[in-house]
């Protein structure tokens, strides 16, 4: 009996857009999900989508509409998320027993109709084109109009008890065919949600554009310099010998989060993907769960794919590609002498342990790497798909600073030392990937405590001969000014900053190589957000580790006496 509200209420949901669509379909025929897979072009009289509608988008929706966690997963970021529509399914579940199939936009479906057969619908009206029917048959529309007409305050948040503001909020996302009803029972729910309407001109602009059928013209061509270094670039990860093919297997497992750009293009950005294509064929993007899942083809292309969504604060990693940056990959991975006799595959628990992937890399090289641009890749643990930061984020204070222990030939040989003789102990949950048992995150706790316990009588013997001191952390080489950073927590979000700064912390962690890929594997490349609970509660106790291990780093640089009184301090 306690299952018949529900489902009662379910069926009469069912029913309300059963008699909404065929309202629709008599009014103005049946939907074509194909229509904006070729989006109308430019319309006389038509607001223009990039000098009018695109900067109202900007300035009013994607504070909201741009993450992982959007209401309704409406992106509205680009032209192809608004066309794509939106879902009711919830990307951010602590409760999610089995995996989700994942929903990310450019790669999950690259159709209208792909998106229709995961859950999305229109936002837009996808039925026959005229005023009448791009006004009743498009969400947007109607939602911007509702506003209009309930549009409360001129300034700030609406307060109202049918207003939730809360990040674990349930949204209503609401259809076309039950916009009426949706109206009726949610008067003050018009867009922008509970904040100020759009001035009466914003409006119009956005009206006419609506009602003309969503026109768009493509963004501007790139510039011919532009074009030329991401042919430069393209040409200098995808090389046929093993070391190259390789090398370029990990830049792109660490920079494939990463808005890139270059000098001649400004503002222009692009993303770092898997290909079926070699370069000058258009791209035909490899679309896995994670960067190293199995591509399902002999070799895959590494292809710098344009991007024209505007970029938002939680989500952008900007890192410039130039002549200097790859003399520096050049000299770290191609330069030393060593040997790549056969690739590695794909297979998860070789895979999701960047260890053994990438053992044939120098380990000072792939460390070096790293530190380069230290910023950017600390900046993907909380930046990548970790946007909604409650998943991770409870276990780093509020501020606290990162230093590096520096790279040295002695270093590279104690690390090698380590991984080579430890390196079952470095697993982490993702070779369980996106299903994992409540009870994993115990597994890697044992395996934690053995790593540390082989780490600390290799340092310890080594302590004999060289004390740790603050000569042992990275400057920066005297010029890069990734030695020293700050992170900052915003309660579900984080930013990171060069130097130190603010107050002196509580804590403060020192990485060295293991610990910062590990991380990186961890919380960005290895992490699904699409994952079970499992999955998200060994992913988080995990970082608990690791944070402890980098803590822990900093205490032995601390007089022998005053170390347990700060540990004690810290978890008291």
């Amino acid at each position: 009996m306690r299952l018949l509200p529900p489902l009662l209420l379910a069926f009469v949901a069912g029913c309300a857009t059963i008699v909404g669509t065929l309202q629709l379909d008599d009014r103005f025929g049946p939907a074509d999900p194909a229509h904006f897979d070729h989006p109308p072009a430019a319309v006389s009289g038509a607001p223009d989508y990039w000098r009018e509608v695109r900067p109202l988008l900007d300035q009013r929706c994607v504070s909201c509409h741009a993450c992982y966690d959007a209401p309704c997963q409406l992106n509205l970021t680009s032209y192809a998320g608004l066309t794509r529509g939106a879902n009711p399914k919830t990307v951010y579940s602590s409760v999610r027993l089995i995996a989700d199939e994942p929903t990310r936009l450019g790669f999950d479906a690259l159709t209208n109709a792909g998106w229709r057969q995961k859950g999305f619908f229109p936002v837009l009206n996808e039925r026959m084109q005229s005023p009448e029917a791009n006004r009743d048959g498009g969400v947007m529309y109607r939602m911007l109009a509702l506003k209009q007409m309930h549009p409360g305050p001129d300034s700030g948040a609406i307060t109202n008890a049918d207003l939730d503001f809360s990040l674990d909020r349930t949204d209503t996302c609401t259809k076309a065919e039950t916009f009426d009803e949706y109206s009726s029972k949610h008067a003050e729910r018009g867009m922008p949600f509970g904040m100020p309407p759009l001035a009466k001109a914003e409006h119009q602009t956005l009206a006419l554009w609506l009602e003309a059928g969503a026109p768009y013209t493509p963004a501007a061509p790139l510039p011919a310099a532009a074009l030329a270094q991401v042919a430069d670039w393209e040409r200098f990860l995808n090389g046929d010998s093993l070391r190259e093919q390789l090398v370029a297997r990990y830049i792109y497992e660490h920079w494939y989060i990463g808005h890139l750009h270059f000098e001649a293009a400004p503002g222009r950005y692009f993303q770092l993907v898997r290909s079926r294509t070699p370069p000058g064929q258009p791209i035909d993007v490899v679309a896995t769960r994670r960067p190293y899942d199995d591509p399902g083809v002999p070799r895959v292309y590494y292809r710098l794919r344009y991007s024209e969504a505007t970029q938002v604060a939680k989500t952008f990693m900007p890192l410039q590609l130039d002549t200097a940056r790859m003399e520096r990959v050049r000299q770290w991975f191609f330069t030393p002498a060593y040997a790549v006799d056969a690739l590695p595959g794909y297979e998860i628990e070789k895979a999701s342990n960047p260890f053994a992937t990438f053992r044939a890399l120098p380990v000072d090289s792939r460390y070096r790497f790293m530190l380069d641009d230290a910023q950017f890749i600390m900046m993907g643990f909380m930046k990548g798909p970790v946007c909604r930061g409650q998943v991770a984020l409870n276990v780093i204070n509020d501020l606290f600073w990162v230093a590096f222990v520096a790279p040295s030939d002695n270093e590279a040989r104690m690390t090698t030392t380590l991984l080579d003789t430890d390196i079952i102990n470095l697993q982490l949950p993702a070779e369980h990937e996106s299903t994992a048992g409540l009870l994993a995150w115990r597994d890697y706790a044992k395996l934690e405590k053995r790593f540390l316990k082989e780490k600390s009588t290799l340092l310890a013997a080594e302590s004999k001969k060289n004390l740790p001191n603050v000569t042992h952390l990275w400057d920066g080489d005297g010029k890069n000014p990734n030695a020293a950073l700050t992170v900052f927590r915003h309660f579900d979000s984080a930013s990171v900053s060069r130097g130190f700064a603010g107050e002196r912390p509580q804590t403060m962690l020192v990485i060295g190589y293991p610990l910062f890929e590990r991380m990186h594997y961890l919380l960005l490349t290895g992490y699904d957000v699409y994952g079970n609970i499992g999955h998200q509660l060994a992913t988080r106790l995990y970082m608990d580790f690791l944070r402890m291990e980098g803590e822990l780093n900093f205490l032995t640089l601390l007089p022998l006496k005053d170390r347990q009184p700060v540990l004690d301090f810290w978890y008291r």
